[in-house]
């Protein structure tokens, strides 16, 4: 059954509020205990939707999995069969690209069909494909199906056309069952390859340059299995720490990992937000009485994540003068300004990719739709700074990556509630 989120906003947040596991992590992780044949067991995972549908993915291929904790999880991958993949869910779930790798490198040959995802626009995985070319494997398309076989190593290198950090991700996993040396080039540098190949060390691969942008990989053809417990997640953190900006109140976001959000926090400050650190993993995000934000650009990391520009687009509003919003890496990624708009916003569009925000602009409540997973919480923060009551709909796309997250902002003070339609 849909639900939709109401919220009656204008209230500064106050309180504490615990990120969870890192949904991204998640994902190559859980991949990659296709890997073995051995039990692996996983902790701290969030309890959002695209983790289920990764999860049942898995179990519909065999994977025997027990849940022995509130977040969790034993995996025991003895007895997959690929050819049982479902088809429904890997049509929904972008991360589900990532059993390429896995897969490919235990069975040889793989039948896949096009994974799904965010509507932010074109998202290809020639990137992905490329890489596996370069090392030999054969790709085809039979109609909305790949087909890759895979005998021998061609070659013990390849130069990605990006930096991608799921064809990083892939490509490492499938690697890890080769027993050569293989060098990854352009790589991306990113939180998740960083904490994949802490898993895949773990295993006993033997990898060297993650968080540089060439990896390499030694390979060997049976792998252990293991225990990990998963970073927390950055973009929910960063999101926390943003919407209490937005909101002008007073948070200790806790669990944040500082590492990999240095440049949002250091932007924030220079926008006039007060952040302060407290101890090694929790900021405390403070009333601000100036704000100036000039410019929000998304690139790969240590750059802006894509996934943080949404929030600052929405604090935009509230800073004098114009504001350009870019995001040179997804074309849809900016079509929730269009339903801030909607809330009294001033904001022109100049291409698929830039905006200009002019503020600052005091925000009313509207009905909204949630178009992705980002934009969503980028719409939830709009709905928590309006005056008068938003209505969110599509709120499965918020699910997908932020658990439960109408109690846990309740417990903040803020006025929100799921309604089932």
């Amino acid at each position: 059954m849909a639900e939709k989120f109401i919220i009656n906003g204008g209230k500064p947040l106050k309180g504490e509020i615990e990120v969870r596991g890192a949904k991204n992590a998640a994902f190559p992780i859980l991949a990659a205990t296709l890997l073995t044949r051995e039990t692996c067991e996983i902790a701290n995972l969030p309890l959002i939707e695209d983790v289920f549908r990764m999860i049942e993915i898995m179990k519909g291929m065999g994977s025997q999995i027990i849940w022995t904790g509130q977040r969790s999880i034993k995996i025991n991958n003895s007895q997959i069969n690929p050819l049982k993949i479902r088809e429904d869910l890997v049509g929904l779930l972008r991360g589900s690209v990532l059993f390429f790798g896995p897969l490919l490198a235990r069975f040889g040959k793989l039948r896949f069909p096009q994974p799904g995802g965010c509507i932010i626009g074109a998202r290809p995985i020639d990137t992905h494909l490329d890489g596996f070319l370069q090392l030999g494997v054969n790709v085809s398309k039979n109609n909305s199906h790949y087909l890759l076989n895979f005998s021998k190593s061609k070659s013990k290198e390849v130069v990605l056309n990006e930096f991608s950090v799921t064809a990083t991700e892939n490509l490492m996993l499938f690697a890890s069952l080769l027993p050569q040396r293989t060098v990854i080039k352009i790589a991306d540098q990113d939180y998740q390859v960083k904490e994949l190949a802490r898993f895949l060390k773990k295993m006993g691969v033997k990898i060297k340059g993650e968080g540089t942008h060439e990896i390499t990989v030694e390979g060997k053809k049976n792998l252990k299995g293991t225990k990990h417990s998963l970073i927390y997640d950055p973009i929910e953190a960063g999101t926390f720490i943003i919407m209490a900006a937005a909101t002008r109140g007073n948070v200790l976001v806790k669990n944040v990992e500082n590492a990999f959000l240095e440049l949002p926090l250091k932007k924030l400050k220079d926008f006039g937000v007060p952040l302060k650190r407290v101890g090694k993993s929790a900021i405390r995000v403070l009333p601000w009485n100036k704000l100036k934000i000039d410019k929000i650009q998304s690139l790969p990391y240590p750059g802006m994540p894509s996934d943080l520009q949404s929030a600052f687009g929405v604090l935009a509003t509230q800073s004098p003068g114009s504001t350009l919003v870019h995001d040179p890496l997804y074309e849809g990624r900016l079509k929730y300004l269009e339903e801030v708009n909607k809330m009294g916003a001033e904001i022109y569009f100049a291409d698929p990719h830039r905006a200009i925000v002019n503020g600052p602009t005091k925000l009313q409540g509207r009905e909204l739709g949630s178009l992705d997973l980002r934009g969503g919480a980028a719409l939830i923060i709009a709905g928590l700074m309006a005056q008068g009551k938003t209505t969110i709909d599509n709120i499965y796309q918020i699910d997908r990556g932020y658990e439960r997250i109408e109690e846990r902002l309740q417990r903040l003070g803020a006025d929100i509630k799921r309604i089932k339609i």
